[in-house]
């Protein structure tokens, strides 16, 4: 008989705030750009801050996940972002878990991590997904996509607008299979009454915090009665808890069709484990692609971000024209978390203004724009943005802008660099320098009566 390694996660639930994030004092929610609503729970004390610096795992995962995450790091550091990343690769054609567990104790370190999607190369039973791997051991039970539509991306329905929250560690992805005999295969989905109502609650909390109306629950119970039919009663155990929010159901099949023919009926679905992996794609694809929206997991202790659709996109890797928004939205998502609120607002930001204003769009949206076109215009609007010292059309308040090398050297001081391309003063009101250290303005400005 030929098992399936088991890696089911056997943590208790703990209690945990309606955002379901980790155990917190209070709750709050955040909207970027109008685009995307991110769940955060503020905590005491995040595990892994350093002098006012946060440590994040970073995951590049495989396809076109480490030039992402080389674009991430790239607009953290020219955003002055307070965050540091710890990598770890994980290697996905080996079937030893040496480097997952390697990963695992980093987010178990840091608290958050953002990852690309691993891909899973063999179908070989003794070959177990790393991505199913992570979301069992942290039992990061919250799968949170927030679905809506980009004015600037011409898709065939508008103004869509929809929660997907999937349960996402039991269901088809127990990882529980065997061969009885030669040529019959048994895989087991596990369904239980503690899992259902916790990912119900969530969903439930989650819409009167953010003003939805309905929650749909998605099944198969018509077929599968015993394990769709105890998701279904407890989701509509649950629901007479919130009178408040409108509660129906609906079978994973009509669901689909209706997801692409009438997508406005829906607010928020809650779906168990496959069938959320299949209509989180086709949100996905309804509001622009798998380029585009970016997805959260919770537990009650971790959290990670990543990609809504969680496509390797192997295909396209190297070659410069992956969009590169949903990865950066993914990024936003964790400075929300982070409490970040000023950095994840000038980054959700200009990534909005890059795709609904200046519409500089990958191919996959029918433009004609390398992946680092769309990078440079996101870091451009960032620059322009986190200036400590914003340029002015006259330099009426700066004086007459000269060399300001000469300048510098003119008064006896080391120049300074605040930020790359920021315009800083001199002793008399004029500028001294735009490439300067901060070391060298804490010099120039030594007097005890100068400074700003």
């Amino acid at each position: 008989m030929k098992i399936c390694p088991l890696f089911f996660a056997t943590k208790k639930s703990h209690q945990f705030s309606i955002e379901g994030v980790r155990t917190v004092t209070r709750s709050t929610q955040f909207s970027i750009d109008g685009v995307r609503t991110v769940t955060r729970s503020t905590v005491d004390q995040f595990k892994a801050k350093y002098g006012g610096r946060f440590m994040v795992t970073m995951l590049p995962g495989d396809g076109i996940g480490p030039e992402m995450m080389g674009h991430v790091k790239e607009i953290f550091r020219l955003g002055g972002v307070p965050v540091d990343f710890e990598e770890v690769h994980l290697d996905s054609t080996v079937q030893n878990v040496d480097n997952v567990e390697e990963a695992i104790i980093s987010i178990r370190r840091n608290g958050v991590a953002i990852k690309g999607n691993i891909e899973t190369r063999s179908n070989n039973p003794l070959f177990r997904s790393r991505n199913v791997i992570l979301r069992l051991e942290l039992d990061l039970f919250v799968n949170l996509l927030h679905c809506k539509s980009q004015p600037g991306i011409k898709t065939r329905h508008n103004n869509i607008d929809i929660i997907l929250i999937r349960q996402n560690t039991e269901g088809e992805y127990s990882c529980l299979e065997h061969e009885s005999v030669s040529g019959v295969v048994e895989s087991l989905k596990i369904i239980t009454r503690e899992k259902s109502e916790e990912i119900a609650r969530f969903a439930f909390d989650y819409a009167v915090r953010n003003n939805r109306k309905k929650v749909t629950a998605v099944h198969k119970a018509n077929i599968m009665k015993l394990a769709d039919g105890l998701f279904l009663n407890t989701c509509a155990e649950i629901a007479q808890e919130y009178p408040q929010i409108e509660f129906d159901n609906m079978i994973i099949d009509n669901c689909s069709m209706q997801l692409v023919s009438n997508p406005h009926q829906f607010d928020v679905l809650l779906l168990p484990n496959l069938y959320g992996n299949i209509l989180n794609n086709i949100a996905c694809g309804l509001v622009g692609g798998p380029g585009i929206i970016s997805g959260q997991n919770f537990g009650n202790e971790y959290a990670v971000f990543e990609t809504g659709s969680r496509n390797t996109g192997k295909g396209i890797a190297g070659k410069n024209i992956a969009n590169p928004v949903a990865m950066l939205n993914a990024s936003v998502d964790l400075l929300q978390y982070l409490g970040l609120y000023k950095h994840a607002k000038i980054i959700g930001d200009a990534i909005y203004q890059t795709v609904n204003v200046d519409k500089i769009h990958t191919p996959d949206l029918g433009g004609t724009a390398k992946t680092t076109d769309v990078v440079q215009n996101v870091l451009q609007i960032v620059q322009d943005k986190t200036r400590m010292y914003p340029r002015f059309k006259h330099d009426a308040l700066l004086g007459n802008r000269g060399d300001g090398a000469a300048q510098a050297n003119q008064s006896g001081h080391a120049p300074v660099l605040l930020r790359p391309n920021c315009a800083t003063l001199s002793r008399n009101g004029k500028h001294i320098d735009e490439n300067a250290t901060l070391i060298g303005l804490r010099r120039h400005f030594r007097g005890p009566t100068e400074g700003f």
